[in-house]
């Protein structure tokens, strides 16, 4: 029974596999994007909200195209919850979800899928006026060596 149904997934891949595909990311790590001063963009979001607030439209737009201006460049988008927000476990599905739709936007803007990692992080780094606990921060990373 299982291998009609194997043969099935891989001559029927269309109907097997959902319609958003996304890319494998580039290899790169997040680590210590927090401490980066230069190139971050803070969106914002408002309580409890899992996708970006309306004013956020101008520093994602200024993120993407920054990022195709300079292809070379990986991008970390990190998502702050507040614990107040569900506590700390629901506080960092939020943040998850905020990071995902920061994501989802920025490949819709033109940024490749692969050089777009999401992470969830605690509220202790966010960048701009929004509290921390209620934002994602975009960090370009600067070129590999």
């Amino acid at each position: 029974m299982m291998i009609p149904l194997i043969a099935a997934a891989l001559l029927l891949p269309g109907l097997v596999l959902s319609k958003t595909v996304w890319a494998q990311p580039r290899p790169f790590s997040c680590i210590g994007a927090e401490q980066l001063e230069d190139d971050a963009f803070a969106i914002p979001f408002a309580r409890g909200a899992a996708q970006p607030r309306e004013e956020a439209r101008t520093n994602l737009a200024a993120a993407a195209e920054r990022a195709k201006r300079e292809p070379e460049r990986m991008l970390c988008v990190l998502g702050h919850a507040d614990q107040q927000e569900g506590g700390a476990q629901a506080g960092l599905q939020l943040a998850a979800k905020r990071a995902g739709a920061v994501a989802e936007a920025l490949a819709k803007l033109g940024v490749e899928r692969d050089r777009i990692r999401a992470e969830a992080r605690r509220a202790a780094f966010a960048r701009g006026a929004v509290p921390a606990e209620r934002s994602v921060t975009v960090v370009l990373l600067p070129p590999a060596p």
